[in-house]
């Protein structure tokens, strides 16, 4: 993903502090304050004034941050990218627990998935040549860098797990039956490395969108990787639950619970502790999109425990899982892209870092501060 979209605007010519004269708006914002005063002199002496409420604006109307250029497909990039993880580690475990049916709806879903998510960054990033020319350099510092490995890595494990499922139908003599016997062990041993890399893969994008000046995403960097981690969990289990048969789904029922848990916690964190910046997560179509993941995943995790026996419930459950990994992974992206596009969400936690700043070093107030009347 192309990180452009998201630093800051160049600021027009001429004053920087207001543009040319009788030009520009001002710069932030215009506090918002309940101070009321007398008008002096006059039979309007005891006449009451209040002051404006806040009116946030930025260099000619434009925003303080540029928002983001990423459209819908690098927010189904995100959830595709945590299905192939969820997926590979669904896999590993009905690998390593000996139930087939889950392994193969694992390996062929992290397959498809992993191949999907290739199609979106290629779409993001312009053409094919750059995903290859990002491989040039390995920046440990840079989550985009960490990204495109850790993508290359997972891709051919879990391409060549999957292969390792057509195994059966190929011929016991010749050739063919040489990679017959070849390919269980081979796919056994890819399937694991696609399952150790698969953690790095379903958190690595909400590092990146933290990494970003998205104000809404950066306040949020211990939340996101979290959020998106439970997210790829419920999603994996939701492939258990709709292809696999319900007595061998006991471990996709698990990873619901597991990751319903991070998710609705991570969730409710971004709504509720970031103060102004929670706002973009609970209004609009952002809000919409993060309520509904969290009864979706709810409804998914309550019929994965009430329907053991139910292949038809065990398939809704899934299909609900699913529905809502897509609402929140979608809510999260849109609502970091609502509070670049507003500026109250930029100027006002920067004033409060400034106020709280000063108040600790015991300084005098700030001259800028609108005075009291």
């Amino acid at each position: 993903m192309t990180a452009e979209g998201s630093g800051p605007l160049d600021a027009p010519e001429g004053n920087v502090h207001g543009g040319p004269a009788g030009a520009g708006a001002d710069l932030g914002a215009r506090r918002e304050s309940g101070r009321t005063g007398r008008r002096r002199g006059g039979r309007g002496g005891g006449e009451e004034l209040r002051v404006p409420e806040a009116e946030f604006t930025s260099y000619y109307g434009r925003p303080i941050l540029k928002a983001p250029v990423w459209k819908w497909d690098i927010a189904a990039y995100l959830f595709t990218g945590g299905l192939a993880a969820g997926s590979s580690l669904l896999a590993a475990g009905g690998q390593l627990t000996r139930r087939p049916a889950l392994r193969r709806a694992g390996r062929a879903t992290a397959l498809a998935a992993v191949s999907a998510s290739t199609v979106f960054l290629i779409r993001d990033l312009g053409r094919p040549a750059r995903f290859h020319h990002m491989l040039r350099v390995a920046k440990p510092t840079s989550p985009m860098s960490m990204g495109t490995w850790i993508l290359s890595a997972f891709g051919p494990a879990a391409g060549v797990a999957a292969i390792a499922e057509a195994a059966g139908v190929l011929p016991r003599r010749g050739l063919l039956g040489l990679a017959r016997r070849a390919l269980p062990p081979v796919g056994h041993a890819a399937g694991l490395l696609a399952a150790g890399t698969a953690p790095a893969l379903a958190t690595y994008t909400g590092v990146l969108l933290a990494d970003t000046a998205v104000p809404s995403w950066h306040e949020a960097y211990p939340e996101l990787p979290v959020i998106f981690a439970g997210s790829a969990l419920a999603s994996g289990a939701a492939v258990g639950l709709l292809g696999a048969p319900p007595s061998q789904a006991g471990p996709a029922r698990r990873m619901a619970v597991a990751g319903a848990a991070l998710e609705l916690y991570g969730a409710h964190r971004v709504e509720t502790r970031l103060g102004l910046l929670s706002e973009p997560y609970r209004l609009g179509r952002p809000g919409r999109l993060l309520r509904a993941g969290r009864l979706l995943t709810a409804a998914g995790v309550a019929g994965a425990l009430l329907g053991r026996r139910s292949r038809v419930v065990s398939a809704w459950s899934g299909t609900a899982l699913l529905a809502a990994s897509v609402a929140t992974r979608f809510g999260i992206f849109y609502g970091g892209v609502a509070s670049a596009r507003d500026p109250r969400y930029t100027v006002v936690p920067q004033r409060e870092r400034v106020d709280a700043r000063r108040t600790s070093m015991d300084l005098p107030p700030d001259p800028a501060d609108p005075p009291a009347v």
